[in-house]
Protein backbone atom coordinates (compact mmCIF):
# COMPACT_ATOMS: atom_id res chain seq x y z
CA UNK A 1 0.00 0.00 0.00
CA UNK A 2 2.92 2.20 0.56
CA UNK A 3 4.61 1.61 -1.86
CA UNK A 4 1.41 2.61 -4.35
CA UNK A 5 1.32 5.72 -2.28
CA UNK A 6 4.91 6.44 -2.91
CA UNK A 7 4.10 5.71 -6.66
CA UNK A 8 1.16 7.73 -6.92
CA UNK A 9 3.41 10.84 -5.52
CA UNK A 10 6.27 10.26 -7.56
CA UNK A 11 4.00 10.22 -10.77
CA UNK A 12 2.28 13.44 -9.21
CA UNK A 13 5.58 15.23 -9.05
CA UNK A 14 6.64 14.41 -12.73
CA UNK A 15 2.91 15.24 -14.14
CA UNK A 16 3.62 18.81 -12.18
CA UNK A 17 7.54 19.21 -13.29
CA UNK A 18 6.01 18.38 -17.04
CA UNK A 19 3.67 21.14 -16.58
CA UNK A 20 5.61 23.39 -15.42
CA UNK A 21 8.19 22.69 -18.79
CA UNK A 22 5.27 23.07 -20.96
CA UNK A 23 4.33 26.65 -19.46
CA UNK A 24 8.02 27.53 -20.04
CA UNK A 25 8.39 26.73 -23.35
CA UNK A 26 5.24 27.90 -24.53
CA UNK A 27 5.73 31.46 -22.27
CA UNK A 28 9.11 31.08 -24.39
CA UNK A 29 7.65 30.84 -27.91
CA UNK A 30 5.55 33.35 -27.17
CA UNK A 31 8.20 36.06 -26.30
CA UNK A 32 10.13 34.82 -29.33
CA UNK A 33 7.66 35.00 -31.84
CA UNK A 34 5.86 37.94 -31.17
CA UNK A 35 5.61 40.04 -33.69
CA UNK A 36 6.83 43.56 -33.99
CA UNK A 37 4.38 45.98 -35.14
CA UNK A 38 5.53 48.22 -38.38
CA UNK A 39 3.04 50.78 -37.54
CA UNK A 40 4.99 51.49 -34.15
CA UNK A 41 5.93 55.24 -33.99
CA UNK A 42 8.71 55.65 -32.55
CA UNK A 43 9.61 59.55 -31.46
CA UNK A 44 13.24 60.27 -33.20
CA UNK A 45 16.18 61.61 -30.75
CA UNK A 46 17.82 64.62 -31.29
CA UNK A 47 20.43 64.02 -34.03
CA UNK A 48 18.30 61.68 -36.26
CA UNK A 49 15.24 62.05 -38.59
CA UNK A 50 12.71 58.98 -39.56
CA UNK A 51 13.94 57.86 -42.79
CA UNK A 52 11.00 58.85 -45.69
CA UNK A 53 9.92 57.83 -49.16
CA UNK A 54 7.22 59.81 -51.23
CA UNK A 55 5.06 57.03 -49.47
CA UNK A 56 4.30 60.09 -46.74
CA UNK A 57 2.71 59.43 -43.37
CA UNK A 58 2.96 55.52 -42.62
CA UNK A 59 6.47 55.30 -44.25
CA UNK A 60 8.04 58.50 -42.51
CA UNK A 61 7.24 57.38 -38.96
CA UNK A 62 8.14 53.70 -38.86
CA UNK A 63 11.47 53.49 -40.72
CA UNK A 64 14.97 53.64 -40.05
CA UNK A 65 16.58 56.74 -38.56
CA UNK A 66 18.50 58.80 -40.47
CA UNK A 67 21.65 59.58 -38.16
CA UNK A 68 23.80 62.67 -38.94
CA UNK A 69 27.51 60.80 -39.62
CA UNK A 70 29.46 64.07 -39.74
CA UNK A 71 29.65 68.16 -39.32
CA UNK A 72 29.07 67.99 -43.64
CA UNK A 73 25.88 65.85 -43.24
CA UNK A 74 22.82 68.18 -43.85
CA UNK A 75 19.05 66.83 -42.75
CA UNK A 76 16.65 68.60 -45.01
CA UNK A 77 12.57 68.00 -44.11
CA UNK A 78 10.77 68.81 -46.98
CA UNK A 79 7.16 67.87 -48.89
CA UNK A 80 6.76 65.29 -50.88
CA UNK A 81 5.83 67.63 -54.17
CA UNK A 82 9.52 68.84 -54.07
CA UNK A 83 10.76 65.15 -54.64
CA UNK A 84 7.86 63.85 -56.55
CA UNK A 85 8.56 66.95 -59.49
CA UNK A 86 11.97 65.97 -59.21
CA UNK A 87 13.06 69.11 -58.62
CA UNK A 88 15.65 68.27 -55.80
CA UNK A 89 16.98 65.52 -57.88
CA UNK A 90 18.40 69.04 -60.02
CA UNK A 91 19.09 71.08 -57.01
CA UNK A 92 20.72 68.88 -54.05
CA UNK A 93 23.58 67.72 -56.78
CA UNK A 94 24.28 71.17 -57.09
CA UNK A 95 24.58 72.66 -53.79
CA UNK A 96 26.56 68.81 -52.82
CA UNK A 97 28.82 70.20 -55.52
CA UNK A 98 29.33 73.80 -54.81
CA UNK A 99 29.42 73.11 -50.82
CA UNK A 100 31.10 69.82 -49.74
CA UNK A 101 27.81 68.73 -47.83
CA UNK A 102 26.09 65.54 -48.20
CA UNK A 103 22.04 66.20 -47.69
CA UNK A 104 19.83 63.38 -46.52
CA UNK A 105 16.01 64.07 -48.01
CA UNK A 106 13.54 63.86 -45.79
CA UNK A 107 10.38 64.21 -47.78
CA UNK A 108 7.09 63.65 -46.05
CA UNK A 109 3.72 65.63 -45.63
CA UNK A 110 4.51 69.78 -44.37
CA UNK A 111 3.27 68.52 -41.26
CA UNK A 112 5.39 66.19 -40.51
CA UNK A 113 8.29 68.15 -41.74
CA UNK A 114 7.76 70.83 -39.51
CA UNK A 115 6.91 68.40 -36.15
CA UNK A 116 10.78 67.05 -37.43
CA UNK A 117 12.15 70.86 -37.04
CA UNK A 118 10.27 71.28 -34.03
CA UNK A 119 12.14 68.21 -32.24
CA UNK A 120 15.30 69.28 -33.78
CA UNK A 121 15.85 66.54 -36.01
CA UNK A 122 16.07 68.47 -39.17
CA UNK A 123 18.77 70.78 -39.74
CA UNK A 124 16.72 72.94 -43.00
CA UNK A 125 12.62 72.67 -43.99
CA UNK A 126 11.23 73.27 -47.20
CA UNK A 127 7.51 73.83 -46.73
CA UNK A 128 4.58 74.97 -48.07
CA UNK A 129 2.40 75.69 -45.44
CA UNK A 130 2.10 79.14 -44.62
CA UNK A 131 -0.64 79.48 -41.19
CA UNK A 132 1.36 76.22 -39.67
CA UNK A 133 4.64 77.51 -40.63
CA UNK A 134 3.51 80.39 -37.67
CA UNK A 135 4.24 78.46 -34.92
CA UNK A 136 7.27 76.78 -35.36
CA UNK A 137 8.70 80.80 -36.29
CA UNK A 138 6.58 82.25 -32.87
CA UNK A 139 8.44 79.30 -30.92
CA UNK A 140 11.97 80.36 -32.10
CA UNK A 141 12.53 76.68 -33.46
CA UNK A 142 12.17 77.76 -37.37
CA UNK A 143 14.57 80.66 -38.03
CA UNK A 144 15.29 83.04 -40.78
CA UNK A 145 12.16 81.92 -42.98
CA UNK A 146 12.37 82.76 -46.95
CA UNK A 147 10.42 82.67 -49.53
CA UNK A 148 11.82 80.72 -52.44
CA UNK A 149 8.75 79.58 -55.11
CA UNK A 150 5.10 79.19 -55.79
CA UNK A 151 2.98 77.42 -58.04
CA UNK A 152 -0.89 76.55 -57.28
CA UNK A 153 -3.00 73.78 -56.53
CA UNK A 154 -5.84 72.32 -59.13
CA UNK A 155 -8.86 70.27 -58.10
CA UNK A 156 -8.43 67.23 -60.48
CA UNK A 157 -11.26 64.72 -61.56
CA UNK A 158 -12.25 62.23 -63.89
CA UNK A 159 -12.76 63.82 -67.33
CA UNK A 160 -16.58 62.53 -67.07
CA UNK A 161 -16.83 65.31 -64.03
CA UNK A 162 -19.70 63.65 -62.21
CA UNK A 163 -20.00 66.40 -60.01
CA UNK A 164 -20.71 69.15 -62.79
CA UNK A 165 -17.59 71.20 -61.45
CA UNK A 166 -16.03 72.26 -64.77
CA UNK A 167 -17.06 75.94 -65.14
CA UNK A 168 -16.83 76.45 -61.59
CA UNK A 169 -14.26 79.60 -60.59
CA UNK A 170 -14.49 78.47 -56.66
CA UNK A 171 -13.23 76.39 -55.07
CA UNK A 172 -16.23 76.12 -52.27
CA UNK A 173 -18.25 75.77 -54.50
CA UNK A 174 -16.58 73.03 -56.38
CA UNK A 175 -16.26 71.38 -53.03
CA UNK A 176 -19.94 71.85 -52.57
CA UNK A 177 -20.74 70.22 -55.31
CA UNK A 178 -18.34 67.07 -54.86
CA UNK A 179 -20.21 66.87 -51.84
CA UNK A 180 -24.24 66.99 -52.90
CA UNK A 181 -23.07 64.40 -55.31
CA UNK A 182 -21.78 61.87 -53.48
CA UNK A 183 -18.68 61.64 -55.48
CA UNK A 184 -15.96 60.14 -55.45
CA UNK A 185 -12.78 61.77 -53.60
CA UNK A 186 -9.60 60.87 -52.53
CA UNK A 187 -7.89 62.81 -50.10
CA UNK A 188 -3.71 62.33 -48.73
CA UNK A 189 -4.91 62.78 -44.85
CA UNK A 190 -1.34 63.17 -44.04
CA UNK A 191 -1.26 66.60 -42.48
CA UNK A 192 0.51 67.73 -45.69
CA UNK A 193 0.32 71.44 -46.97
CA UNK A 194 -1.79 69.91 -50.09
CA UNK A 195 -4.23 68.30 -47.14
CA UNK A 196 -4.32 71.24 -44.71
CA UNK A 197 -5.41 73.33 -47.61
CA UNK A 198 -8.33 71.10 -48.92
CA UNK A 199 -9.64 70.28 -45.37
CA UNK A 200 -9.71 74.46 -44.88
CA UNK A 201 -11.73 74.57 -47.90
CA UNK A 202 -14.20 71.96 -46.74
CA UNK A 203 -14.20 74.27 -43.59
CA UNK A 204 -15.07 77.53 -45.09
CA UNK A 205 -17.66 75.58 -47.40
CA UNK A 206 -19.18 74.47 -43.93
CA UNK A 207 -18.92 71.14 -44.92
CA UNK A 208 -17.42 68.03 -43.27
CA UNK A 209 -16.85 65.11 -45.58
CA UNK A 210 -15.55 62.84 -42.54
CA UNK A 211 -17.17 59.26 -42.40
CA UNK A 212 -18.73 59.39 -45.96
CA UNK A 213 -18.65 56.60 -47.82
CA UNK A 214 -17.42 58.12 -51.16
CA UNK A 215 -14.48 60.41 -49.07
CA UNK A 216 -11.30 58.35 -48.46
CA UNK A 217 -8.02 59.22 -47.38
CA UNK A 218 -5.11 57.72 -48.08
CA UNK A 219 -2.22 59.01 -45.66
CA UNK A 220 0.20 59.16 -48.37
CA UNK A 221 2.39 61.14 -50.62
CA UNK A 222 1.20 63.40 -53.29
CA UNK A 223 2.40 61.12 -56.38
CA UNK A 224 0.63 57.56 -54.53
CA UNK A 225 -2.58 59.98 -53.97
CA UNK A 226 -3.05 60.90 -57.24
CA UNK A 227 -2.67 56.88 -58.44
CA UNK A 228 -5.13 55.77 -56.12
CA UNK A 229 -7.70 58.80 -57.43
CA UNK A 230 -6.74 57.96 -61.19
CA UNK A 231 -7.49 53.98 -60.24
CA UNK A 232 -11.02 55.15 -58.34
CA UNK A 233 -12.25 57.96 -60.91
CA UNK A 234 -12.30 60.32 -58.17
CA UNK A 235 -11.73 64.13 -57.35
CA UNK A 236 -8.34 64.84 -55.60
CA UNK A 237 -6.37 68.29 -54.76
CA UNK A 238 -2.97 68.32 -55.98
CA UNK A 239 0.02 71.19 -56.46
CA UNK A 240 0.08 71.57 -59.86
CA UNK A 241 3.68 70.28 -60.54
CA UNK A 242 3.24 67.25 -59.07
CA UNK A 243 -0.30 66.53 -61.46
CA UNK A 244 2.18 67.47 -63.88
CA UNK A 245 4.99 65.17 -63.66
CA UNK A 246 3.06 62.13 -62.64
CA UNK A 247 2.76 59.81 -65.58
CA UNK A 248 -0.14 57.58 -67.23
CA UNK A 249 -2.73 59.79 -65.44
CA UNK A 250 -6.29 60.37 -66.85
CA UNK A 251 -7.34 62.82 -64.77
CA UNK A 252 -8.21 66.39 -66.01
CA UNK A 253 -8.34 69.62 -63.88
CA UNK A 254 -11.73 70.67 -63.57
CA UNK A 255 -10.98 74.03 -61.44
CA UNK A 256 -8.17 76.26 -61.41
CA UNK A 257 -7.35 79.84 -60.51
CA UNK A 258 -9.09 80.28 -57.65
CA UNK A 259 -6.88 82.96 -55.33
CA UNK A 260 -7.04 80.17 -52.61
CA UNK A 261 -5.55 78.02 -54.65
CA UNK A 262 -2.15 79.50 -54.09
CA UNK A 263 0.83 76.96 -53.10
CA UNK A 264 4.08 79.21 -51.52
CA UNK A 265 7.26 77.45 -50.39
CA UNK A 266 9.63 78.85 -47.91
CA UNK A 267 12.81 77.53 -46.66
CA UNK A 268 13.98 78.30 -43.21
CA UNK A 269 16.81 76.83 -40.53
CA UNK A 270 15.99 75.19 -37.54
CA UNK A 271 17.56 77.26 -34.95
CA UNK A 272 20.81 75.40 -33.44
CA UNK A 273 20.67 77.35 -30.12
CA UNK A 274 17.81 74.66 -28.86
CA UNK A 275 18.99 71.77 -29.98
CA UNK A 276 22.86 70.84 -29.31
CA UNK A 277 22.92 68.25 -32.53
CA UNK A 278 21.35 70.78 -35.23
CA UNK A 279 23.80 71.26 -38.01
CA UNK A 280 23.43 75.50 -37.96
CA UNK A 281 26.20 76.18 -40.57
CA UNK A 282 24.96 73.08 -42.84
CA UNK A 283 21.63 74.40 -42.69
CA UNK A 284 22.12 78.16 -43.57
CA UNK A 285 24.39 77.04 -46.28
CA UNK A 286 20.95 75.30 -48.13
CA UNK A 287 18.79 77.86 -47.15
CA UNK A 288 21.11 80.42 -49.02
CA UNK A 289 22.00 78.40 -51.66
CA UNK A 290 17.73 78.00 -52.04
CA UNK A 291 17.92 81.71 -52.75
CA UNK A 292 20.59 81.97 -54.59
CA UNK A 293 20.92 83.28 -58.21
CA UNK A 294 21.99 79.90 -59.09
CA UNK A 295 19.17 77.29 -57.17
CA UNK A 296 16.50 80.54 -58.87
CA UNK A 297 17.65 80.34 -62.46
CA UNK A 298 17.15 76.17 -62.03
CA UNK A 299 13.35 76.86 -60.38
CA UNK A 300 12.69 79.42 -63.35
CA UNK A 301 13.53 77.13 -66.14
CA UNK A 302 12.64 73.31 -64.30
CA UNK A 303 10.16 71.81 -66.54
CA UNK A 304 9.57 73.95 -69.04
CA UNK A 305 11.47 71.33 -71.67
CA UNK A 306 9.58 68.70 -70.78
CA UNK A 307 5.52 70.29 -70.35
CA UNK A 308 6.09 73.39 -71.92
CA UNK A 309 6.02 75.69 -68.81
CA UNK A 310 7.73 75.62 -65.68
CA UNK A 311 6.93 73.78 -62.64
CA UNK A 312 7.35 76.82 -60.20
CA UNK A 313 7.62 80.31 -60.06
CA UNK A 314 11.09 81.68 -58.64
CA UNK A 315 10.54 84.16 -55.76
CA UNK A 316 13.54 84.79 -54.06
CA UNK A 317 13.94 89.10 -53.51
CA UNK A 318 9.94 88.75 -53.33
CA UNK A 319 7.89 89.71 -50.32
CA UNK A 320 5.05 87.29 -49.53
CA UNK A 321 2.45 90.13 -50.30
CA UNK A 322 3.77 90.61 -53.46
CA UNK A 323 2.61 86.92 -55.05
CA UNK A 324 -0.54 87.00 -53.51
CA UNK A 325 -0.47 86.26 -49.68
CA UNK A 326 -2.52 88.77 -47.38
CA UNK A 327 0.08 88.53 -44.96
CA UNK A 328 3.54 86.33 -44.79
CA UNK A 329 1.75 83.59 -43.00
CA UNK A 330 -0.96 83.55 -45.16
Amino acid sequence: MKRIRFGMLIMALLLSFGLLACGSDKETKEETTQPTSAATTQKTPSGTAAAATTTGTAAAATSTPVVREGPKDVILATTTSTQDTGLLDVLVPEFEKDSGYNVKVIAVGTGQALAMGERGDADVMLVHAPSSEKKVVDEGVGIDRRLVMHNDFVLLGPASDPAGIKGTTKATDALTKIFNAGAAFISRGDDSGTDKLEKALWKKANLDPKGKSWYEETGQGMGASLQVANQRDAYIMSDRGTFLAAKSLSLTIVLEGDPALLNVYSVMQVNPEKFDLVNGPGGKAFADFMVSDEAQNIIKDFGTEKYGRPLFIADAGRTYEEVGLATPFG
